[in-house]
């Protein structure tokens, strides 16, 4: 009777042991050299304009998270923030233009957003009371927020045809409002020049030439208002997707020492409404298509602008407010996580999140503000992922990604490992180019799996990590899991506990398991792990 109850448990067990392949294999580290460097604070989360209203597919999911009307009060919010010690925040978005900022001698009424059919993107021109940008300083000031601030780059404009709009720039309301901000001390990191006007724009373009131009007499605006001042904001432009020709011209124009930074959007799973947004997310040749983009910025910037840095300004994944039951969920963070690396890799200072708050693509909840899967990705590549790039190199499935950096704050390298395969489990070892002599190509595309195999086996197996002391045994992991294996759940499991707010409403640990060094490294299928190696020797982090 006994045998038989045995017998019948592991036929029953069968399918799912069959289910789940093995692959082994290795992921090689060159600590060496530094591929690219980030921002201290590259992880940035934006807040929109959009008004309550805004609605995509028969959704308003925005509700009251705009700039104008989130609830600063609201304690989860202020945690949410204070966790990352020091969050880059960027206000702006689609609204962004037709912001009107009531101060000094505003040419024209200034009234809240309302709906209007023949406006653009279906809003009237917008206003933000001084009362109002008081507040949002008094909260960034008290939460230690980096503040990236877009500015109307349309005002004094008309439309002269199509989408195209022209005539001069008026810049004299957004010189009262930087002065406004100056003479209360604000501290603002960085203003931002319009939002997707660039090449053919969303909704309205401008050339390239004129707004060239326009950053020359911004930039002089900047410099005259903080003279004498301990600190000048940088200039940002243009906040828009990236078209060579026009951001060549723009560079060209404008000329050196005048854009800091040069900011670009993505949305490369494209619309929220997309049924197949969970493919896309999971299937490696889709993420690898938006590589050309930070490819073809990176040469446009080193080429007309090595002056200049890039930023991805804005990114959500998927547009149109994001996908409903998608983008607020843990399959997203496959996606966003891989496009920190990505970014990372391919010279990109900061990458701003759409959004903190505000739409279904938020790391916060917009009605409750707690925090959603994504949250919980970001802030542990903010705490673990130095700003240091390193070259990484594996033999497995493209299913497996991996990206590396110097650890933040300490001393080793931090690798991300994503497992995008449903059915795979991954047992990787991992080693040092260093003791291995391997050499790896600092772009991903520049090297097959077939030639890395070859220079693998031609080097000794199972090459050790530790550097000169034996300080350290051990390596940390922390893996990333959908609770209850739901991809689609908005509760992201941490080493098998689920990442919730504590009864005071505080952010949870974030607590890794201690592993034998010299142990395998195992990832399970559809989950994601951050891998700290406290003794890797890697001269390029020192």
């Amino acid at each position: 009777m006994e045998f038989g109850m045995i017998l019948i448990l592991f036929v029953a067990s069968i399918p799912t042991i069959l289910a789940e392949d093995i692959s082994y294999g290795t992921i090689v580290v060159d600590g060496t050299t530094s591929i690219a460097q980030t921002d201290d604070n590259f992880v940035c989360a934006t807040i929109d304009w959009w008004p309550h209203d805004k609605c995509d597919y028969k959704q308003c999911p925005w509700h009251y998270t705009s700039a104008i009307t989130l609830d600063l009060s609201h304690p989860i919010l202020t945690k949410a923030i204070q966790a990352f010690n020091r969050l880059r925040i960027r206000i702006g978005g689609s609204l962004q233009d037709q912001v009107l900022y009531n101060v000094g001698n505003l040419k024209s009424p200034c009234h809240p957003f309302r709906k209007m059919k023949h406006g653009l993107f279906g809003f009237s021109k917008g206003c933000l009371q001084m009362k109002r940008w008081d507040e949002l300083n008094h909260f960034f000031n008290a939460t230690s927020v980096m503040l990236t601030f877009g500015l109307n780059a349309l005002y004094g404009r008309h439309k002269i045809k199509g989408s195209l709009w022209g005539g001069e720039w008026d810049s004299s309301n957004a010189q009262d409002f930087i002065k406004y901000s100056i003479s209360k001390g604000n501290q603002i990191d960085s203003w931002e020049y319009g939002n997707e006007l660039s090449g053919n724009g969303v909704g309205a373009h401008v050339h390239a030439d004129r707004y060239g131009k326009d950053l020359i007499h911004l930039k002089k605006i900047i410099k005259e208002l903080y003279r004498g001042s301990q600190f000048e904001p940088s200039l940002v432009a243009p906040g828009g997707f990236f078209n060579q020709q026009w951001f060549t011209k723009l560079l060209q124009v404008s000329g050196s020492n005048v854009l800091d930074a040069i900011s670009h959007h993505i949305y490369n799973l494209g619309a929220g409404s997309d049924p197949k947004l969970v493919s896309k997310i999971l299937d490696p040749n889709h993420l690898n298509k938006v590589a050309n983009t930070f490819i073809n910025l990176a040469r446009t910037v080193r080429t007309h602008g090595p002056w200049s840095s890039a930023w991805v300004g804005e990114s959500g994944g998927a547009y149109n407010s994001g996908g409903p039951h998608v983008s607020d969920t843990f399959v997203n963070s496959f996606w966003y996580l891989d496009q920190l690396g990505m970014a990372s890799k391919y010279q990109t200072k900061v990458y701003c999140r759409q959004t903190l708050i505000g739409g279904n693509y938020g790391l916060l909840n917009a009605t409750t503000y707690v925090p959603n899967p994504d949250y919980y990705s970001a802030l542990l590549w903010h705490r673990l992922m130095g700003k240091v790039v390193l070259a990484v190199g594996s033999d497995a499935s493209p299913f497996l990604r991996s990206y590396a950096h110097c650890s933040k704050g300490r001393i080793g390298v931090t690798l991300l490992v994503i497992n995008l395969s449903d059915q795979t489990k991954f047992i990787t070892d991992v080693q040092n180019s260093m003791n291995n002599n391997i050499r790896l190509a600092t772009e991903q595309q520049n090297i097959s799996r077939k030639s890395f195999s070859r220079s693998l086996k031609n080097t000794a197996s199972g090459a050790e990590i530790k550097a000169s002391s034996d300080e350290y045994s051990y390596r940390e992991e922390y893996h990333l899991t959908p609770k209850n294996g739901y991809l689609q759940t908005r509760t992201m499991v941490l080493n098998g506990i689920p990442l919730e707010l504590t009864s005071t409403g505080n952010i949870p640990r974030l607590d890794p398991i201690r592993v034998n060094v010299k142990s395998p490294i195992s990832i399970t299928p559809l989950s994601i792990a951050f891998l700290v190696f406290p003794d890797f020797a890697a001269p390029a982090c020192r």
